[in-house]
């Protein structure tokens, strides 16, 4: 069955009333916010995972009464919903799971505990090495046993096996349509390209997303965005985007670019990823998984880099936005990094330090427009 990029955007509200029905018979909820949650574990305690609000400016203001101004957008607002009880996901979950990306949120995380039962996965702050990998092992075991606690349930190995299998499927379906913009003209433009990425953590059935994903690619796939035609080809990579803070995707595309790949935790970062079914151990295979996501929070973090650069050639990309929001200091520091390797290649490259607000957004179209037109096409 094809489907369309309406169908994505409703599917928020149609996903809170299923969750609604699910908990009045009795299903269990856990929240996440960030792509280092292994959801196989929670689809394998009969569960449903879902994604938590953190991408509108609205609920800023009463995180403030708490938090410091002066922290990163993503944080306030994550904590801002849920201390306002204005984001039904978070409202349904019976955990949240959180993680320790960056000291900001691991110190709200703390705080919102007086909300909700929150659990905190502890990061190694390295990829590689046998110490980091122990360590992550350890915290995705911690998890199983929390949500085998928490919800009374026994996680067989062969639901975790069986859950990996789904996400596979699910993350394969999610990068073949990212992959569809490696046409030139792309089909998708940056907005539907979000759209459609971003909202599928919110439907609850894994089974009919997959469908869905399928049956927008096929429809995807045999259309062409005639306004994308001629225009730079933009790659925008970065802390994460979500709807409500996509103004960067919007105005590169008012003021004449197609944002043809997004390489950001909603975007490109995690699609090359598969737990690896040759390990003996489904808690192994996760951990192996997750332990390569290259953000940021990682040091070093060499993996973003080889994916950058990759991406560029497969995308057949003109111009590189880096987008930083404030006061986030691991993402704007490695973009010293990314404008290295950007500039290697003789491309355009845009680093932009902003927040949810639209206060700077005149300025951040002339700061685009100029970079556009360094593009030769």
């Amino acid at each position: 069955m094809k489907s369309s990029v309406d169908d994505f955007t409703k599917i928020r509200e149609v996903n809170v009333m299923r969750i609604k029905e699910g908990k009045e018979n009795g299903m269990k909820v856990v929240g996440k916010y960030c792509t280092y949650f292994p959801e196989e574990l929670v689809v394998a305690a009969g569960a449903i995972p879902v994604g938590l609000c953190g991408t509108k400016e609205e609920p800023i203001p009463v995180a403030e009464e708490v938090l410091p101004r002066n922290l990163c957008p993503l944080i306030k607002s994550s904590y801002g919903f849920a201390t306002s009880d204005t984001c039904p996901f978070f409202y349904f979950s019976d955990l949240v799971v959180g993680e320790t990306t960056c000291d900001g949120k691991k110190k709200m995380f703390e705080i919102m505990e007086e909300t909700k039962p929150v659990h905190v996965m502890q990061l190694p702050y390295k990829t590689e090495g046998k110490e980091s990998f122990d360590l992550w092992v350890r915290e995705v075991r911690a998890l199983r046993t929390r949500l085998e606690e928490e919800f009374d349930v026994e996680i067989t190995d062969e639901a975790i096996w069986k859950a990996i299998d789904t996400i596979n499927i699910e993350t394969e379906a999610i990068k073949s349509i990212c992959d569809l913009n490696k046409m030139d003209p792309p089909p998708l433009s940056g907005i539907d390209l979000l759209t459609v990425s971003w909202s599928r953590g919110f439907n609850i059935d894994k089974v009919e997303v997959i469908d869905m994903l399928n049956g927008f690619t096929e429809a995807a796939a045999a259309s062409v965005d005639v306004k994308s035609k001629n225009r730079p080809r933009v790659l925008i990579t970065g802390c994460p985007i979500g709807l409500g803070s996509e103004k960067v995707i919007s105005i590169t595309e008012e003021v004449g670019g197609a944002v043809v790949a997004l390489e950001n935790c909603t975007g490109y970062k995690t699609l090359e990823l598969q737990a690896n079914k040759e390990h003996s151990d489904p808690i192994v295979a996760l951990a192996e998984k997750y332990l390569q996501i290259p953000c940021s929070c990682m040091s070093p973090n060499p993996y973003r880099m080889e994916l950058l650069e990759k991406m560029v050639e497969e995308f057949k990309v003109d111009a590189v936005i880096d987008l930083t929001w404030q006061a986030c200091h691991t993402y704007n520091i490695e973009s010293y990094e990314v404008e290295k390797v950007i500039k290697n290649k003789d491309l355009p490259y845009l680093h932009l330090e902003t927040d949810y607000s639209n206060s700077d957004t005149e300025s951040l179209k002339v700061r685009i427009e100029a970079m556009l037109e360094m593009v030769e096409k």
